[in-house]
């Protein structure tokens, strides 16, 4: 039994991973400040330095300009250089000590930093598990009451189908009230089976048990629901199998709801006079299916878009909720396939995806 546990770990694992690769590009940014901090204000010592050591040999010549030849000049002179001399040992004593300081001020400010940056990365980490905690315990209670609510909603449908059945027979009708109830029903159905199954994705709970079975067997039962809606619609509805049987493990019931919402995805996209052509071939190491259409088809920014939950084509589109194609991919990698799309605008799309050959 394959189940979607590892869904929710393996989302949080990214997570934590994109968390640990912002921090040490935020850590390396710092460095970098920190540095580039340290070297502006090297810099601007320097500058200081080199301005006061021009202000001083200026004053010097000053000096020197007013003594003049002469004993007593000459003595006032090497007492002078004496005095340079002392003054000048004085100031580089000066200088490396407050260079020293400034050295010493930096590692302590890289220190305090070092010791408080884990400090609140381990707050942080403590508040982001209380969010995780709750969302969990959130989930739980959401996923506890769409499960009471969808039992009771599906009880309240099959009374309505029940019901329906006991209407006298509209079949000449081809929208009589007994069969609009039934449509109406199914559809509804059908939504409430995609809520679920989307709060078992969430929840980490959808199950798939793959079991060895006739996949060229599987594509016939579908397409044979979908012919009377086909030809309803004027679409053709064609399917090409490599062999039969075409021998494969897999879940009957999931990969027929995978088969039955790619199929009615088509359909709602393939105008009248269109062909669906559903193709199935065995490869050295996995199955390949697909579902081709002749329908308006998918822009190539959005080939990858149509997978994500709730999307749709337009805003305003009423003929579905997004959930179809969303819990399509989260079946087809709970067996441990591949699913994407390929289409241009005005040309049709396929929708492919695989399945592993043990």
């Amino acid at each position: 039994m394959v189940d979607a546990s590892s869904t929710v770990s393996a989302e949080r694992e990214k997570t934590d991973e994109k968390l640990r690769a912002e921090r040490q590009r935020t850590d390396q940014a710092l460095r970098d400040k920190l540095a580039a901090v340290g070297a502006t204000a090297d810099h601007t010592v320097e500058e200081a330095r080199v301005v006061a050591d021009a202000a001083i040999a200026t004053a010097r010549v000053t000096a020197d300009e007013l003594l003049k030849d002469g004993e007593e000049h000459r003595v006032a002179l090497a007492t002078l250089a004496e005095q340079r001399s002392a003054e000048d040992e004085a100031l580089e004593t000066v200088r490396a000590a407050a260079a020293e300081a400034l050295h010493r001020q930096r590692e302590e400010d890289v220190r305090v930093l070092a010791a408080l940056l884990p400090l609140e990365r381990r707050k942080t980490d403590r508040q982001l598990l209380t969010e995780r905690a709750r969302a969990d315990e959130a989930l739980a209670h959401r996923d506890d009451f769409l499960g009471i609510v969808s039992h009771d909603l599906r009880d309240l449908l099959s009374g309505i189908l029940l019901s329906a059945a006991m209407l006298p027979d509209d079949a000449s009708q081809e929208n009589g009230t007994k069969k609009r109830i039934q449509r109406y029903a199914a559809r509804m159905n059908r939504l409430i089976g995609d809520l679920v199954d989307v709060a078992a994705i969430d929840a980490g709970q959808l199950t798939v048990v793959p079991a060895l079975g006739d996949w060229a067997a599987l594509i016939e039962e579908v397409t044979t629901l979908f012919q009377p809606s086909a030809a309803a619609q004027g679409v053709a509805l064609e399917v090409a199998i490599s062999e039969h049987p075409l021998e494969v493990r897999f879940d009957h019931g999931r990969m027929l709801q995978v088969l039955a919402n790619l199929i009615s995805n088509s359909l709602k996209f393939t105008p009248s006079g269109g062909t669906i052509r559903v193709k199935a071939e065995r490869g050295d190491s996995e199955l390949r299916c697909s579902v081709q259409d002749t329908g308006s088809g998918i822009p190539n920014e959005m080939l990858d878009a149509i997978f994500q939950r709730f999307w749709q084509v337009q805003a305003n589109d009423r003929r579905g909720v997004g959930l179809g194609l969303y819990i399509t991919r989260c079946i087809v990698e709970a067996h441990r396939g591949r699913i994407w799309a390929e289409s241009s605008a005005g040309g049709g799309s396929t929708l492919c995806f695989t399945l592993p050959i043990p």
